[in-house]
């Protein structure tokens, strides 16, 4: 351990942790607050997006599907799902909800900084390197998950749902707290799913994972994301299928990039190269 751990008492690693976490809810409440004063903004532009014919997702789609036969149609300018709102306090209560997540994405990168700060003094030199690194990683990879639920995943398994009809007579109505529910969870889903190339990179220190697994599993990993992938977005279409499947399986690939070999794999490559000197030698 360095000087510094040795240094320290219980009492002052106690005293460093309460100002740890007094800096974390000061740096949640301000931004909590900011996030509060531009909420009605920030629902109309950003979260109620995916609700309107005009989203940049359904833009692009449009071109793309417009010019490829047998494709779903992206091009309905008169979409928009109405969002309705039956419980007295439902609105304030989202108001305040909303502008706490907000608060949490925004100071997420604060938090771990702040957690970094508070471990670092246990860690020999040579660990502090790679937790650093895992830290940045790790936030970044959150982020990139968050964004593409955000910005592929929610408005595409909306978008299915908002207009499937069991029958004619049946009109969806989609309350405020339905589509705030699902809107959360599977941002939230995501941003944990883009994780796992860092869990596997961690369970591969620890000796647990390594790549033989991704190669042997490749198959049922497979069939596997393409349920997932049906289970977020329940489409009957292909091409809306295959929008959420081949990201998940660029993370499975990722993650099988971040493991170590098998050590039957390098068992084998010596194994290789030892007839190879042998030849040589005769």
């Amino acid at each position: 351990m360095g000087n510094v751990n040795e240094e320290m008492t219980f009492w002052d690693h106690l005293e460093d942790l309460r100002w740890t976490l007094i800096r974390s809810i000061i740096a949640l409440f301000v931004f909590a607050i900011v996030g509060f004063i531009f909420m009605p903004y920030i629902y109309d532009s950003m979260i109620m997006g995916p609700t309107r014919a005009d989203f940049f997702l359904y833009q692009y789609l449009c071109k793309v599907t417009s010019a490829i036969p047998f494709m779903p149609d992206f091009c309905d300018d008169t979409f928009h799902i109405k969002i309705i709102n039956y419980n007295l306090m439902s609105q304030f209560f989202r108001h305040m909800t909303t502008s706490f997540w907000l608060a949490l994405i925004l100071t997420f990168p604060y938090l771990i900084f702040e957690i970094w700060r508070f471990v670092r003094p246990a860690l020999y030199d040579s660990e502090k390197k790679s937790i650093r690194w895992v830290f940045l990683f790790g936030t970044i990879m959150f982020f990139i998950g968050c964004s593409v639920g955000y910005s592929l995943v929610f408005p595409m398994t909306f978008r299915f749902l908002a207009t499937y009809q069991l029958s004619e007579m049946i009109e969806n109505t989609i309350s405020l707290d339905s589509y705030m529910d699902t809107f959360l969870t599977l941002i939230f889903i995501m941003g944990v799913v883009f994780e796992l190339p860092l869990i596997s990179w961690l369970l591969s220190q620890l000796g647990i994972l390594n790549r033989s697994f991704f190669k042997k599993f490749r198959r049922h990993a497979i069939v596997g994301l393409l349920v997932l992938a049906a289970f977020i977005t329940p489409s009957s279409d292909p091409f809306t299928l295959s929008v959420v499947f081949i990201p998940l399986y660029l993370l499975y690939e990722l993650s099988a990039f971040f493991v170590k070999p098998a050590p039957i794999e390098e068992d084998e490559e010596d194994d290789d190269s030892e007839p190879l000197s042998e030849n040589e030698d005769n």
